[in-house]
Formats: C-alpha cells, structure tokens, sequence
C-alpha cells in the first residue's frame, strides 16, 4: 500500500489524467471502456488501461531486446515508488504521466503493487522467452501477462475477493489465448511462437512450417483444436457474471464477448491466421454490445 500521502500539484495530475485518457481512446473500443460504464470509473480504467498498454508498447515496439529491458526495468523502479513518493521513471515523460494519474487510482481503490509488477514481468518474459513447451507453461505466463489485468478490474469495481478472482482468470487467460491465436503471424515476425510444441507435436506441426507460415491442413486442425479449448476457458468464466453488479456487468461481460467474436472471426478465415489477421469491425462491437442489452 502508498504508505505516504505525497502532495501533487493539480495541473499534473490533470495533465496525466488527460494523458492516459488519450492513449485509452486513440486505442479504444467498448471493451476498454462502454458507454455504460458508471462516470466516476472511466477515469480510472483509463489510467489502468494506459500503463498496461505502455508497458506493452515497452517490450513489443523496441527493437533493441537490452533498451527494451532496461525501460521496463525503469518502469518496475518508478512502479515501486509510486507507493512511497511522488511518481518518476527516467527519460520517459509519457510514463511519469501514467505513474502520476495511475497513483491515483491505487490510492482510491487501495490497489497493492502485485499486479502491476507481474504484468511487467510478462513483458520482460517476452523478450527472453521464445517458445513454450506445454500448455500448462503458457497458463504460468497468462497468470502473469493476463490474469492481473482482471484483478485490477475488480478492485475499481470493488471486489477483492479470491473467488472472483479465479473466475475473472478464465476469461482473462482466455482473452490471451485468443490474442495469440490471432496474432500468430505478427509474433512470428517478432520470433515467438507461443503455440504449446506439444500441441504442435501432437498434431504433425513443425516450426518450420510456422516460421516459414506454410498453412498445412494440420496446421489447421491444430488451430481448430487451441481455438476451442480457449473458448471452453471463457464458457468457464462466466460464472463470473451473476457476482458482480449491474452497474459493472455490461463492461465485464464484453470482455468475453469480444474475445469469443475474435475466435469467432479465426473460424470464418478457415483457422488460417498465418495469413490473415482477423480483426473486429467497428460494427461488429456494437453489434455485439446492442445483443448483450437486449439478451440475445
């Protein structure tokens, strides 16, 4: 916990609260932040959203593996002394500002650092690990890389409990499984593979015909096969649903949706991801969106 209170002067924070409010929207689509999301959160989705985002950008838009581990590294370091001084990370104004309105956040909604410092292990991870061996390696990432995301969601809707918790990791992995499986080609060209080699032995897929992004009719069966598994994981996570309250449940539930849609959207191309990335139309989120207010 902020174990000091430390005076900010109004003008930065609202200058950070403009900040992550802009990388929120330049981003945005109904499941970072709905209409219908009560006023008095949207600020601090925001402020959760931009460092996430920031810190993605930190491991996924530089080049350089060292400078991307040093930055998160500063990042880490400004992330920890938020919770005892006025918030700073060297040479990057864009994460002071974010450290500065995320403080905020923490400070109302009493968030402990564990989150946050988990996710930016991920990141660093993804510039040190390549490949994943089994299933059950790329579950211990998504605890790291995901399941905080959804943990911080409920501590701005006011729930601390480990019971939600488990049942927000569902969708939370799941989400990330569907990133994956949409982004396989993209991650190729980053040189990761995060598709199980087990799963890729299993159903005659080598790396070679990943990395060379060769469509195999196993490459295609194997792509069925995470696909469904994944959205076994968000079938599972809507338990969550009925525990949380209706001023919140319509943010929560698009979280699952929209990842089922990206799923969806893998099977209408033919599972085939290395040459397509399927993405969601602006459309289809509000399409999505009008059929869960009206419950279809």
């Amino acid at each position: 916990m902020i174990s000091a209170e430390p005076s900010i002067n109004s003008d930065l924070i609202r200058r950070a609260f403009a900040h992550t409010a802009g990388i929120a929207r330049h981003y945005e689509n109904f499941t970072v932040v709905s209409f219908l999301l009560p006023r008095a959160l949207k600020q601090h989705f925001y402020n959760v959203y931009a460092f996430c985002r920031h810190s993605d950008d930190l491991a996924d838009e530089i080049s350089d593996t060292a400078e991307s581990l040093s930055r998160l590294d500063r990042l880490k370091r400004g992330v920890e002394a938020m919770y005892v001084t006025q918030p700073s990370v060297d040479d990057d104004e864009s994460g002071t500002l974010i450290l500065t309105a995320l403080q905020q956040t923490v400070r109302r909604f009493d968030i402990p650092a564990d989150p946050f410092l988990k996710l930016i292990d991920a990141f660093e991870q993804d510039r040190r690990v390549t490949r994943y061996h089994s299933f059950e390696q790329l579950r211990d990432y998504c605890r790291r890389s995901a399941d905080p995301v959804g943990h911080l969601v409920l501590y701005l809707c006011g729930y601390r409990d480990a019971q939600r918790q488990e049942l927000s990791d569902f969708t939370c992995t799941a989400l990330q499984l569907a990133n994956f499986w949409q982004d396989v080609a993209n991650d190729v060209d980053r040189g990761r593979i995060y598709i199980p080699l087990e799963d890729m032995r299993r159903f005659g897929v080598t790396e070679t015909d990943i990395l060379h992004k060769r469509f195999t009719p196993a490459m295609r069966d194997l792509m069925e096969f995470e696909v469904k598994r994944t959205e076994e994981w968000f079938a599972r996570g809507e338990a969550l649903l009925p525990l949380v309250n209706r001023r919140v449940r319509t943010d929560i539930a698009l979280y699952g949706r929209g990842g089922r849609a990206i799923l969806q959207s893998i099977r209408d191309i033919g599972y085939n991801t290395l040459a397509q990335r399927p993405t969601l139309s602006k459309w289809c989120k509000v399409k999505l969106l009008t059929r869960y207010l009206l419950g279809l």
